[in-house]
């Protein structure tokens, strides 16, 4: 008979053994979900936490297609969230929240006036910005509970976000069923696919408005050091519509085309920074649209993080955060101040509807709208 010491001995040997066995091996991708809230109308806003086999982890509210939180290692190999955002619903409610990381529609950006024409109808939009139409109206794709559902993708995780905008929503014609994919990779990338269908001629520009923060908001965005591959811009008016210029960056504030520092060029006396109170402008990208190629990076210094953007859209929206101003306070107390945020808002050109010269962003019965856009996390010793 074996002795008890023995035994005690040999069961844990093996419980070490098995805890040896999987603290090396990396953890399963999955997704749990839980109630975020409700909002006044009644409907109950849903949290999906989407974790990579890396420990990488993304959180995406129904409320906007919100990412609410978005991890990266540091050079230390830390995880911390990056992306600006609220602890809560009632943070999101808020009047005057800037497009915290929702899903932007029908429009990104601006049309001019609130209006525009196809086929010899004229179209009248909510005006919510200096005059203007901005991101979607009153009530955008940003303020709507989508309907949500994990969906299978063999290289990680991935969520499939749907919503339909009834004809006339905020304005625009034809019934819109609009279909956007979350896919977190282990590789720790992030692809979002865009498709809309419609049943009536309109005009769709799908983005995504999150704010990033490589620092994990121990700075503000000035030290980030960025590169845009674009040899031109769109410059704007005083209410920040495109004049239909497409004007080199060379020898301007604008030229990104080698990586530099955001807080380089920000603060030149410039019109064009005046207007924007900083960087607020669309870059048109070199290799156009159609294809998934590099738009953008992002690196900085002191953690190491860097951020790739490769898109099929043909243009990218740079924006600063500079109209936050410090009465906004988000997730464990930050305080978001101007410049603690730097969008990267892949689309089509602001204005497009008024401008033909534009790339066209009209949508017709039996076509359907595409679009893709991968943001790569890595680490820069």
């Amino acid at each position: 008979m074996k002795k008890p010491f023995f035994i005690i001995t040999q069961l844990l040997l093996v419980f070490l053994m098995a805890c040896n066995s999987t603290t090396d091996q990396p953890q399963n991708a999955n997704i749990t979900s839980k109630s975020f809230g409700t909002l006044p109308s009644g409907e109950e806003v849903t949290q999906y936490i989407m974790t990579n086999n890396q420990g990488m982890e993304m959180s995406v509210i129904t409320y906007g297609g919100i990412i609410t939180s978005l991890t990266a290692p540091d050079k230390a190999g830390k995880y911390e969230d990056i992306v600006l955002g609220f602890d809560n619903l009632e943070g999101y409610l808020q009047d005057g929240v800037p497009y915290f990381g929702a899903l932007i529609g029908r429009y990104g950006n601006r049309i001019a006036k609130g209006k525009f024409t196809l086929d010899s109808t004229e179209y009248e939009l909510a005006i919510n910005n200096i005059g203007n139409h901005l991101h979607g109206g009153l009530k955008g794709f940003d303020k709507v509970n989508w309907s949500a559902k994990e969906v299978e993708y063999a290289d990680g995780v991935a969520l499939e976000l749907t919503y339909l905008s009834a004809d006339g929503e905020e304005g625009y014609p034809g019934n819109l069923e609009t279909k956007v994919t979350y896919q977190l990779g282990n590789d720790n990338t992030l692809l979002i696919d865009y498709m809309a269908t419609t049943d009536k001629k309109t005009v769709v520009n799908l983005t995504q408005h999150s704010y990033f923060n490589l620092s994990a908001m121990k700075e503000d965005v000035l030290n980030h050091q960025l590169m845009v591959n674009a040899d031109h811009f769109l410059p704007v008016d005083s209410t920040l519509i495109p004049t239909g210029e497409l004007r080199p960056v060379e020898g301007t504030p604008f030229n990104f085309t080698e990586m530099k520092k955001v807080g380089a060029d920000v603060n030149q006396e410039n019109q064009q920074l005046t207007y924007g109170l900083g960087y607020d402008h669309c870059w048109v990208l070199n290799e156009g649209a159609g294809k998934m190629d590099l738009a953008a990076k992002a690196y900085e210094p002191n953690s190491g993080r860097t951020l790739e953007v490769y898109t099929s859209e043909p243009a990218i929206q740079v924006y600063t955060g500079n109209f936050l101003d410090g009465t906004l306070t988000g997730k464990g107390g930050t305080v978001y101040n101007k410049r603690t945020g730097l969008c990267l808002e892949t689309q089509h050109f602001p204005d497009s509807p008024n401008q033909p010269e534009f790339p066209s962003t009209e949508l017709n019965p039996g076509e359907k709208y595409e679009s893709q856009t991968k943001f790569v996390f890595g680490i820069r010793e």
